[in-house]
């Protein structure tokens, strides 16, 4: 055997560890999916060639161990991978002629639940396949999940955690920072459900999806997996899309599912197939690491062979730097794509990519555009030393297990685009007519340093004139909307100062917390700050830093300056203190829902977006819809009331 092969397998034990270590433990990615596939076959071939098996081989093990803050506990069986193919016709000769069931393969976390006497008692997500981490007090939020249910016997049961592509990216819309937003659902979902805090679980619309039944203490399935899937719905839980299949329909089957993935809103990376026939699938038995009664389904991936045309390097207000690779345009999918990020300098120094490459690129789950691989390697790539924005000196940091490019001027003005844009922004200042173009072109002129600079435009009003796309009365109308935006509330300054970790609601929550002082705010302690409910010690600490900067200070000093504050309306009866209620649904007496949430909070209550035990009650005036939020309400045993009803018995 040449010792070749032995380094190699060391090398990739070595990586794809490392790897799997930074993605399920750390929500980080150093390599792409492609790419650790490929490497994870090449070594899986490798060791079949030698006979030689490391101990520690992600071919040997499942997932990674879990994380020391929550308790652990084994799981009573193994919870095995899937044995994983990219070819339709292996999928079909698995069949054997023999049923099956044919499934999203869905992208999350996997847990497992157990309910006694009808009761919800644990939930433990995978973990290492062996010992998991339990998450029940955060399991207990999830949207959809049945806290309670009719079948008293012990139950167990698989499924997976997901957050959905519009919740995914409607948090995201509420995060400032742009370096703060989650790269991907799998990797939000990941952290919400290993929160300390079930509260904040509860706030990223978790879903529990069920796709396999354990046990079922008594119950008789007449050996069908169809209709353990009938009985976990039967209990109120939702379970995974699925059809059943024959060696003559599977191949339509894959094709429809193909189209759907397209506008499916939950993520999913495949397909699982599995035999319908229980004991025909166990009879089958396992190999040390996959059982014989499933097999799972991946995308082949549909390559384009296209030429890298240069390396755009993206600066962000935190100083991030990101290389996008921009390429000749191609086919993927169904769309035309020019474009892939390769994310940091790890990914790009690992790729080899020079201009003039010859470079491989497909979807992600068909969806997000990466480079597969690099034909040419030839490596010629060179790292700015400097910001191409500012000017200022570049640095390359390690960040966790990657290696990312940063600039390390305080006032680059890629910075301030973002954090000005911020500020304008409808839920901020709301500037009309203020776009992030508009402001690149006044912060590069030097018209703008800090925020209260926008209230002083009037001094390059020639200036500004006589620029591509203004005018005259284009001037007027951006200086009227300008003159407007003094009118404010304090809620929409905090806000609009992009304080990391401050979306809307919190700067409502703390105004509310300060009696709208801003004073108190400035001087409040990182510790006051995590006292408040729904702060906690992350935002305090960034709130605390922000208002104790003599620069910030100075800022917003200048800023205030500039302001006329309007008092927000506080009812002097705080009755819905400390009360949490969800609307829903088409509004009678209120013009929008918005209207209904000021009122509520104007009386100390809150709003949220989901129905959790904490609700005190479902505001709809469709209270026999069979809508999620209703079903999720009569679940919990949560009133549902009319507008009328909650006025009457709240207002």
């Amino acid at each position: 055997m040449a010792a070749g092969k032995l380094d190699r397998i060391k090398e990739l034990t070595a990586l794809l560890n490392k790897a799997s270590k930074v993605y399920y433990a750390q929500d980080q990615e150093i390599m792409s999916n492609y790419e650790y596939d490929r490497l994870y076959d090449e070594l899986e071939q490798l060791e079949q060639e030698t006979g030689i098996v490391l101990a520690g081989s992600p071919t040997q093990h499942v997932g990674y161990e879990a994380v020391e803050e929550l308790p652990k506990e084994a799981h009573e069986s193994p919870m095995l991978s899937l044995a994983k193919t990219k070819d339709r016709e292996e999928l079909r000769s698995w069949l054997q002629g023999q049923p099956a069931i044919l499934s999203w393969k869905l992208d999350g976390l996997t847990i497992v639940l157990t309910y006694r006497d009808g009761k919800l008692a644990k939930a433990v997500t995978r973990g290492n396949g062996e010992i998991g981490e339990v998450v029940t007090a955060n399991a207990r939020t999830f949207m959809n999940l049945p806290l309670n249910i009719v079948f008293k016997g012990e139950l167990v049961l698989r499924g997976e955690a997901v957050i959905s592509y519009p919740d995914f990216e409607q948090i995201n819309r509420q995060i400032g920072d742009a370096d703060a937003k989650y790269k991907n659902p799998r990797n939000l979902c990941s952290g919400s459900v290993r929160q300390l805090s079930s509260e904040i679980t509860a706030r990223r619309k978790v879903r529990f999806i069920a796709f396999w039944l354990v046990r079922a203490e008594g119950v008789d399935f007449a050996n069908s997996r169809e209709r353990q899937f009938a009985f976990l719905e039967e209990q109120g839980f939702e379970t995974v899309q699925r059809v059943m299949v024959r060696e003559d329909t599977i191949l339509d089957a894959i094709e429809d599912f193909a189209h759907r993935i397209e506008t499916y809103e939950i993520p999913s990376d495949g397909l699982v197939l599995t035999y319908e026939d229980i004991a025909y699938g166990q009879s089958l038995g396992r190999t040390a690491k996959f059982p014989r009664h499933s097999i799972a389904f991946k995308w082949a991936d549909e390559l384009r062979e296209t030429t890298l045309k240069e390396i755009e390097w993206s600066p962000s207000r935190t100083g991030l730097i990101n290389p996008v690779a921009i390429f000749e345009p191609v086919e993927l999918e169904g769309t035309t794509v020019s474009r892939a990020s390769v994310h940091n300098i790890s990914i790009l120094r690992s790729l080899k990519l020079g201009i003039g490459d010859r470079i491989t690129v497909y979807k992600s789950n068909m969806i997000i555009p990466q480079i597969a691989e690099n034909l040419t390697g030839s490596d010629t790539v060179e790292i700015p030393q400097v910001c191409p924005v500012c000017g200022a000196r570049t640095q390359i940091r390690q960040v966790a297990d990657a290696q990312s490019l940063y600039c390390t001027n305080a006032d680059c003005d890629a910075k301030k685009i973002k954090a000005f844009t911020l500020f304008v922004s409808r839920d901020a200042m709301n500037i009309d007519g203020m776009s992030e173009a508009t402001l690149e072109k006044f912060l590069n002129r030097g018209f703008l340093h800090e925020f209260a600079d926008l209230y002083h435009l009037d001094r390059y009003q020639e200036e500004i004139i006589s620029m591509e796309g203004f005018g005259e009365k284009s001037y007027r109308n951006l200086l009227e909307s300008v003159e407007k935006s003094r009118h404010t509330t304090l809620p929409q300054v905090v806000y609009g100062l992009g304080i990391a970790n401050i979306g809307v609601a919190n700067a409502k929550m703390l105004c509310r917390h300060f009696d709208y002082d801003l004073e108190r705010m400035m001087a409040a302690e990182a510790e006051e700050l995590s006292a408040i409910e729904g702060v906690g010690e992350v935002i305090a600490t960034a709130f605390a830093e922000y208002m104790q900067d003599p620069v910030h200070v100075r800022q917003i000093r200048n800023l205030m300056a500039e302001l006329q504050l309007q008092n927000v309306e506080v009812s002097p009866d705080q009755n819905l203190a400390g009360k949490s209620f969800c609307v829903t649904g088409s509004l009678k007496a209120y013009s929008s829902r918005n209207e209904l949430k000021d009122i509520i909070e104007q009386k100390g209550g809150r709003v949220t977006g989901s129905v959790t035990s904490k609700t005190e009650c479902l505001i709809n005036n469709d209270i026999a819809s069979a809508s999620s939020k209703n079903k999720k309400a009569k679940e919990l045993g949560i009133p549902i009331l009319t507008e009328e009803d909650f006025m009457a018995k709240y207002l």
